[in-house]
């Protein structure tokens, strides 16, 4: 179980328990958190789940994939630390891990 804070673009922030295995998107799903509509249900094809990695947490999440990258230049307002948070697999060294959702996601 990770516990994990997710803040929406006007700065309301939700911090919530996400098991072990989950991703980050499902962990927002499950907890109806406002601004990741996971169209696709986490197949990496759409870009409804885009987040913010804050720079602590970079290292931790990983690299993008080829398919991430594509599917990140449909979203909007995309940064370095740009991610999709279905491709960002929960585990325990995630704990404390920090997302932000962009302002298009609302």
């Amino acid at each position: 179980m990770a516990k994990i804070t997710y803040i929406e673009h006007d700065g309301t922030e939700h911090v919530v328990d996400v098991k072990t295995g989950l991703t980050v998107m499902e962990g927002a799903v499950k907890n109806n958190v406002p601004g990741i509509d996971a169209d696709c249900g986490g197949a990496c094809a759409c870009a409804t789940c885009h987040v913010y990695v804050d720079d602590a947490w970079k290292d931790k999440t990983g690299e993008s994939s080829a398919m991430e990258e594509s599917m990140l230049d449909f979203a909007e307002n995309v940064e370095p630390n740009s991610r999709l948070s279905c491709q960002i697999k929960v585990s325990d060294a995630l704990d404390g891990l920090v997302v932000r959702l962009p302002e298009s996601q609302h």
